[in-house]
């Protein structure tokens, strides 16, 4: 009975007791639906609205966004995270500019084939810009899901992601795609909530198995754990004339084409008289040089967890052994796209680079 009504109920919903408000929902434009997709892939609505509101403000139409340069575009990603969305995002971008025109494909399969799109933005893409009928499914469609029609399968396997993909695509309002997929991730994000969801208020309270058997809590299941890798980040911080050493990071790891200052990184945490000795060894640090070492600042990524530490310092004369990194003058640094770790010690510190 509830798999002919879900639509129905959730539709009823979405068009009375929604008043969840965002500035792209309801556009038929692709490109600022794109934009919203990839900005809010692992990130809060609230934390992602205003990184929206820039883009769209620097770079209203995708031939802006393409003929931007990257340290700008990188700069204004600055503090989201996650920078191969950023990378993707450029060259997408580039390729609906140089070789399509500025104009989205206008099929699921086409819009697919973008770099840095998968089933999920191109489903929502699809769905919202062209009323093409195929399924969104997120973290809260797993969830609502799971706990409605009961699905004890993990969400985290592949069975049971076939099995959610399945239900997702037959309880799709076929004639009202668009709407039935931004209704079900707003009844997720706000009704049928990770916790405390609101089930008095719900639809489906009336049918739904997790509320009835008492295991809303427990529902969607997930039984895999991702290993978390700690790495030891020592920054050092020397300033010259009001200059300061930096690179762009080149290297396929994280933070890649942002900057950083000179940087030893160590596999286990090591104490201040250790990594300042090892500084002076490299030619980093002057001997007799008073340094000022900060406590630890950790960030947690998807699957790292950084433990940085800065080491700032004055030096009397440019050291010429910083080898491949360029002294910088503070009013360019601030324009340099560089990792949250190192703008939020600055925020937090008052250190004033950055301000």
């Amino acid at each position: 009975m509830i798999h002919n009504l879900f639509s129905h109920y959730l539709i009823d919903w979405n068009r009375n007791k929604n008043k969840r408000e965002m500035p792209w929902k309801g556009v038929k434009d692709p490109y600022k639906i794109w934009l919203s997709e990839i900005i809010l892939q692992q990130t809060r609505v609230d934390q992602g609205l205003k990184y929206y509101e820039n883009f769209i403000t620097n770079f209203p139409a995708v031939q802006d966004l393409a003929a931007a340069d990257e340290k700008k575009v990188f700069k204004l990603w600055e503090g989201l995270g996650y920078y191969s969305r950023c990378k993707n995002l450029i060259h997408t971008a580039r390729v609906i500019s140089s070789e399509r025109n500025g104009r989205f494909p206008d099929t699921y399969e086409a819009i697919l084939e973008l770099k840095g799109i998968g089933p999920y933005t191109a489903a929502a893409i699809a769905s919202f810009a062209f009323d093409l009928p195929h399924a969104v499914i997120d973290g809260n469609v797993f969830r609502v899901l799971a706990r409605v029609f009961g699905i004890r399968e993990a969400i985290d396997t592949t069975a049971g992601k076939k099995i959610i993909t399945a239900l997702a695509e037959q309880l799709l309002d076929k004639e009202n795609p668009g709407e039935y997929n931004q209704a079900i991730m707003d009844f997720g994000a706000t009704v049928c909530k990770p916790a405390n969801p609101d089930c008095e208020q719900c639809p489906f309270k009336n049918d739904c198995t997790a509320y009835k058997e008492d295991i809303v809590g427990l529902l969607p299941v997930k039984i895999k754990r991702t290993a978390v890798r700690t790495r030891y980040f020592y920054f050092f911080l020397p300033q010259y004339r009001n200059a300061w050493p930096v690179r762009e990071r080149l290297d396929k790891d994280i933070w890649q084409h942002l900057y950083e200052f000179p940087l030893i990184e160590k596999k286990e945490e090591t104490g201040s008289a250790a990594i300042v000795a090892a500084a002076i060894k490299k030619g980093w640090i002057p001997k007799g040089t008073a340094v000022i070492i900060s406590p630890v600042h950790s960030q947690k990524l998807s699957h790292q967890l950084i433990k940085a530490v800065f080491i700032s310092y004055r030096l009397n004369e440019k050291n010429p052994r910083f080898e491949n990194y360029n002294w910088v003058k503070a009013a360019v640094l601030k324009t340099l796209p560089f990792p949250k770790t190192i703008t939020q010690y600055f925020d937090k510190t008052g250190a004033g680079i950055f301000n």
